[in-house]
Protein backbone atom coordinates (compact mmCIF):
# COMPACT_ATOMS: atom_id res chain seq x y z
CA UNK A 1 0.00 0.00 0.00
CA UNK A 2 1.52 3.15 -0.92
CA UNK A 3 1.99 6.03 2.18
CA UNK A 4 0.45 8.25 2.87
CA UNK A 5 1.44 11.66 3.29
CA UNK A 6 1.42 13.71 6.18
CA UNK A 7 1.75 16.87 4.46
CA UNK A 8 2.11 17.84 1.01
CA UNK A 9 4.91 19.90 -0.41
CA UNK A 10 4.57 23.82 -1.17
CA UNK A 11 5.78 25.04 -4.15
CA UNK A 12 5.66 29.07 -5.27
CA UNK A 13 4.61 30.03 -8.80
CA UNK A 14 7.42 31.42 -10.66
CA UNK A 15 5.33 32.13 -13.73
CA UNK A 16 2.61 31.94 -15.33
CA UNK A 17 2.88 29.89 -18.36
CA UNK A 18 -1.06 29.45 -20.26
CA UNK A 19 -4.77 29.16 -19.06
CA UNK A 20 -6.01 25.88 -19.95
CA UNK A 21 -9.31 27.11 -21.00
CA UNK A 22 -11.31 23.56 -21.43
CA UNK A 23 -11.34 23.46 -17.80
CA UNK A 24 -14.79 25.12 -16.53
CA UNK A 25 -12.27 26.68 -13.48
CA UNK A 26 -9.83 28.50 -16.04
CA UNK A 27 -7.03 26.72 -13.85
CA UNK A 28 -3.64 27.31 -15.62
CA UNK A 29 -0.57 25.79 -16.83
CA UNK A 30 2.23 27.31 -14.17
CA UNK A 31 6.22 26.53 -13.73
CA UNK A 32 7.07 26.72 -9.85
CA UNK A 33 10.43 27.42 -7.86
CA UNK A 34 11.27 23.45 -8.26
CA UNK A 35 11.38 23.70 -11.86
CA UNK A 36 8.26 21.69 -12.75
CA UNK A 37 5.07 22.21 -14.35
CA UNK A 38 1.71 22.66 -12.76
CA UNK A 39 -1.87 22.39 -13.70
CA UNK A 40 -2.74 25.44 -11.38
CA UNK A 41 -6.56 25.10 -9.58
CA UNK A 42 -7.32 28.83 -8.35
CA UNK A 43 -8.56 29.40 -5.05
CA UNK A 44 -10.68 32.26 -6.22
CA UNK A 45 -12.18 30.28 -9.22
CA UNK A 46 -16.50 30.01 -9.49
CA UNK A 47 -16.81 27.07 -8.01
CA UNK A 48 -15.15 27.83 -4.51
CA UNK A 49 -12.63 26.36 -2.06
CA UNK A 50 -14.53 23.00 -1.68
CA UNK A 51 -13.61 22.16 -5.07
CA UNK A 52 -10.34 22.27 -3.65
CA UNK A 53 -10.96 20.08 -0.87
CA UNK A 54 -12.79 17.60 -3.18
CA UNK A 55 -9.70 17.69 -5.54
CA UNK A 56 -7.37 16.84 -2.40
CA UNK A 57 -9.46 14.51 -0.83
CA UNK A 58 -10.43 12.21 -3.49
CA UNK A 59 -7.04 12.80 -5.19
CA UNK A 60 -5.36 11.49 -2.05
CA UNK A 61 -7.78 8.57 -1.35
CA UNK A 62 -7.35 7.60 -5.21
CA UNK A 63 -3.23 7.04 -4.60
CA UNK A 64 -3.91 5.32 -1.18
CA UNK A 65 -5.74 2.91 -3.41
CA UNK A 66 -3.09 2.43 -5.60
CA UNK A 67 -4.53 4.19 -8.35
CA UNK A 68 -2.54 6.49 -10.55
CA UNK A 69 -2.56 9.90 -9.74
CA UNK A 70 -0.34 13.27 -10.53
CA UNK A 71 1.37 14.52 -7.10
CA UNK A 72 -0.78 17.24 -5.76
CA UNK A 73 1.26 20.35 -4.69
CA UNK A 74 0.17 23.26 -1.98
CA UNK A 75 0.98 26.30 -4.70
CA UNK A 76 1.73 29.82 -3.38
CA UNK A 77 0.49 32.57 -5.87
CA UNK A 78 2.13 36.05 -5.21
CA UNK A 79 -0.33 38.94 -5.22
CA UNK A 80 2.49 40.41 -8.04
CA UNK A 81 0.95 37.99 -10.78
CA UNK A 82 -2.29 39.65 -10.84
CA UNK A 83 -0.57 43.16 -12.04
CA UNK A 84 0.84 42.45 -15.48
CA UNK A 85 -1.41 39.97 -16.67
CA UNK A 86 -3.74 41.54 -20.02
CA UNK A 87 -6.53 39.44 -19.97
CA UNK A 88 -9.06 41.17 -17.34
CA UNK A 89 -10.79 37.61 -16.82
CA UNK A 90 -7.42 35.88 -16.26
CA UNK A 91 -6.12 38.97 -14.18
CA UNK A 92 -9.59 38.76 -12.21
CA UNK A 93 -9.05 34.73 -11.07
CA UNK A 94 -5.29 35.66 -10.14
CA UNK A 95 -5.62 38.43 -7.94
CA UNK A 96 -8.80 36.75 -6.17
CA UNK A 97 -6.35 33.46 -5.52
CA UNK A 98 -3.57 34.85 -3.81
CA UNK A 99 -2.28 32.82 -1.48
CA UNK A 100 -2.61 28.54 -0.87
CA UNK A 101 -4.11 26.61 -4.08
CA UNK A 102 -3.81 23.27 -4.88
CA UNK A 103 -1.90 22.36 -8.08
CA UNK A 104 -1.20 18.81 -10.05
CA UNK A 105 2.04 17.86 -11.61
CA UNK A 106 1.65 18.09 -15.54
CA UNK A 107 1.98 15.02 -17.47
CA UNK A 108 3.65 16.29 -20.19
CA UNK A 109 2.55 14.84 -23.07
CA UNK A 110 -0.40 13.15 -21.97
CA UNK A 111 -3.55 12.41 -24.15
CA UNK A 112 -7.31 12.49 -23.29
CA UNK A 113 -8.29 8.83 -22.55
CA UNK A 114 -10.36 6.99 -25.18
CA UNK A 115 -12.87 4.66 -24.20
CA UNK A 116 -12.70 3.06 -28.11
CA UNK A 117 -8.94 3.07 -28.31
CA UNK A 118 -7.67 1.98 -25.00
CA UNK A 119 -10.01 -0.10 -23.32
CA UNK A 120 -9.19 -0.62 -19.51
CA UNK A 121 -9.20 -4.31 -17.54
CA UNK A 122 -12.03 -4.84 -15.36
CA UNK A 123 -10.30 -4.86 -12.15
CA UNK A 124 -8.58 -1.59 -13.04
CA UNK A 125 -12.19 0.34 -14.06
CA UNK A 126 -13.99 -1.39 -11.31
CA UNK A 127 -11.81 0.41 -8.92
CA UNK A 128 -11.91 3.49 -10.50
CA UNK A 129 -15.76 2.99 -10.38
CA UNK A 130 -16.06 2.11 -7.15
CA UNK A 131 -13.79 5.22 -5.61
CA UNK A 132 -16.01 7.66 -7.84
CA UNK A 133 -18.77 5.73 -6.20
CA UNK A 134 -18.15 6.14 -2.51
CA UNK A 135 -16.60 9.99 -3.16
CA UNK A 136 -20.19 10.97 -5.29
CA UNK A 137 -18.19 12.14 -8.50
CA UNK A 138 -19.98 13.27 -11.22
CA UNK A 139 -17.61 13.91 -13.68
CA UNK A 140 -15.74 11.22 -15.33
CA UNK A 141 -17.83 10.35 -18.31
CA UNK A 142 -17.39 9.52 -22.19
CA UNK A 143 -17.66 13.42 -22.80
CA UNK A 144 -15.40 14.39 -20.07
CA UNK A 145 -13.10 11.59 -19.06
CA UNK A 146 -10.69 13.33 -16.66
CA UNK A 147 -8.34 10.37 -17.04
CA UNK A 148 -5.05 10.45 -19.01
CA UNK A 149 -2.93 8.16 -20.85
CA UNK A 150 0.65 8.38 -19.87
CA UNK A 151 3.59 6.05 -20.80
CA UNK A 152 0.20 3.50 -21.41
CA UNK A 153 -0.93 4.03 -18.09
CA UNK A 154 -4.13 5.01 -16.68
CA UNK A 155 -3.99 8.19 -14.71
CA UNK A 156 -6.61 9.98 -12.84
CA UNK A 157 -7.22 13.50 -12.77
CA UNK A 158 -9.94 16.88 -12.00
CA UNK A 159 -11.77 15.53 -8.80
CA UNK A 160 -13.04 18.80 -8.25
CA UNK A 161 -16.77 17.95 -8.88
CA UNK A 162 -16.80 15.09 -6.05
CA UNK A 163 -18.13 15.23 -2.55
CA UNK A 164 -21.19 17.89 -4.33
CA UNK A 165 -23.27 17.24 -1.00
CA UNK A 166 -20.84 19.66 0.60
CA UNK A 167 -22.25 22.42 -1.55
CA UNK A 168 -25.95 21.60 -0.34
CA UNK A 169 -25.85 23.20 3.32
CA UNK A 170 -23.44 23.91 6.15
CA UNK A 171 -25.31 20.77 7.94
CA UNK A 172 -24.52 18.71 5.04
CA UNK A 173 -22.03 16.10 6.94
CA UNK A 174 -24.70 15.78 9.48
CA UNK A 175 -27.60 14.08 7.18
CA UNK A 176 -27.48 10.00 6.50
CA UNK A 177 -24.70 9.73 3.67
CA UNK A 178 -24.39 5.93 3.29
CA UNK A 179 -27.58 5.13 1.99
CA UNK A 180 -27.53 8.03 -0.51
CA UNK A 181 -28.14 6.99 -3.78
CA UNK A 182 -26.24 7.50 -6.82
CA UNK A 183 -27.71 7.06 -10.13
CA UNK A 184 -24.83 9.20 -11.94
CA UNK A 185 -22.90 6.11 -11.91
CA UNK A 186 -24.52 4.87 -15.66
CA UNK A 187 -22.76 7.59 -17.00
CA UNK A 188 -19.26 6.42 -16.19
CA UNK A 189 -16.84 6.19 -18.35
CA UNK A 190 -15.65 3.11 -17.28
CA UNK A 191 -18.36 1.56 -16.01
CA UNK A 192 -18.98 -1.50 -18.84
CA UNK A 193 -15.65 -2.94 -18.59
CA UNK A 194 -16.15 -2.43 -14.21
CA UNK A 195 -17.12 -6.38 -13.67
CA UNK A 196 -15.34 -7.00 -10.43
CA UNK A 197 -17.05 -4.80 -8.12
CA UNK A 198 -17.04 -6.65 -5.83
CA UNK A 199 -12.92 -8.00 -5.74
CA UNK A 200 -12.97 -3.91 -5.80
CA UNK A 201 -15.20 -3.70 -3.30
CA UNK A 202 -12.59 -6.18 -0.75
CA UNK A 203 -9.90 -3.80 -1.81
CA UNK A 204 -11.16 -0.64 -1.36
CA UNK A 205 -12.09 -1.73 2.39
CA UNK A 206 -8.61 -2.80 2.89
CA UNK A 207 -6.71 0.20 1.29
CA UNK A 208 -8.86 2.73 3.27
CA UNK A 209 -9.11 2.29 6.70
CA UNK A 210 -9.77 4.69 9.82
CA UNK A 211 -6.67 5.72 9.75
CA UNK A 212 -5.68 6.08 5.86
CA UNK A 213 -9.07 8.45 5.57
CA UNK A 214 -8.21 10.79 8.73
CA UNK A 215 -4.58 11.27 7.27
CA UNK A 216 -6.19 12.11 4.30
CA UNK A 217 -8.87 14.47 4.78
CA UNK A 218 -6.20 16.30 7.78
CA UNK A 219 -4.20 17.62 4.78
CA UNK A 220 -7.00 19.91 4.07
CA UNK A 221 -5.46 23.45 5.51
CA UNK A 222 -7.69 25.37 7.79
CA UNK A 223 -8.52 28.54 4.96
CA UNK A 224 -10.10 26.04 2.78
CA UNK A 225 -12.84 25.29 5.50
CA UNK A 226 -15.09 28.55 5.43
CA UNK A 227 -17.97 27.34 6.91
CA UNK A 228 -18.81 28.49 10.41
CA UNK A 229 -18.12 25.45 11.92
CA UNK A 230 -14.27 25.04 13.39
CA UNK A 231 -11.69 23.69 11.07
CA UNK A 232 -11.40 20.56 12.95
CA UNK A 233 -15.09 19.93 13.51
CA UNK A 234 -15.32 20.13 9.47
CA UNK A 235 -12.68 17.94 9.04
CA UNK A 236 -14.46 15.24 11.12
CA UNK A 237 -17.83 15.84 9.29
CA UNK A 238 -15.44 14.83 5.55
CA UNK A 239 -14.48 11.86 7.52
CA UNK A 240 -17.85 10.99 8.86
CA UNK A 241 -19.16 11.01 5.69
CA UNK A 242 -16.67 9.11 3.89
CA UNK A 243 -16.25 6.32 6.74
CA UNK A 244 -20.55 6.13 6.22
CA UNK A 245 -20.30 5.79 2.50
CA UNK A 246 -17.64 3.19 2.99
CA UNK A 247 -20.12 0.80 5.62
CA UNK A 248 -22.67 1.41 3.30
CA UNK A 249 -20.11 0.25 0.20
CA UNK A 250 -22.60 -3.15 -0.95
CA UNK A 251 -25.28 -0.53 -1.43
CA UNK A 252 -23.71 1.46 -3.61
CA UNK A 253 -21.53 -1.62 -5.16
CA UNK A 254 -25.51 -2.71 -6.20
CA UNK A 255 -26.22 0.70 -7.70
CA UNK A 256 -23.57 0.48 -9.82
CA UNK A 257 -23.53 -3.38 -10.74
CA UNK A 258 -27.29 -3.05 -11.86
CA UNK A 259 -26.62 0.31 -13.79
CA UNK A 260 -23.94 -2.06 -16.18
CA UNK A 261 -25.97 -4.65 -16.09
CA UNK A 262 -28.63 -2.01 -17.65
CA UNK A 263 -26.40 -1.32 -20.37
CA UNK A 264 -25.67 -4.44 -21.54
Amino acid sequence: MPAIPLELRTVHVTRYVTPLREGGSLPALVEADDGFLYVLKFRGAGQGLKALVAELIVGELARALGLRMPELVFCQLDEAFGRTEPDEEIQDLLRASTGRNLALHFLSGASTYDPLLAPVGAPLASLVVWLDCLTLNVDRTVRNTNLLLWHKELWLIDHGAALYVHHTSPDWAERPGGQRLFPQIKTHVLLPQATALAAADAEGHARLTPDVIRAVVALVPDEWLTDDAPPEAQRAGYVRFLESRLAASPTFVQEADDARQGLI
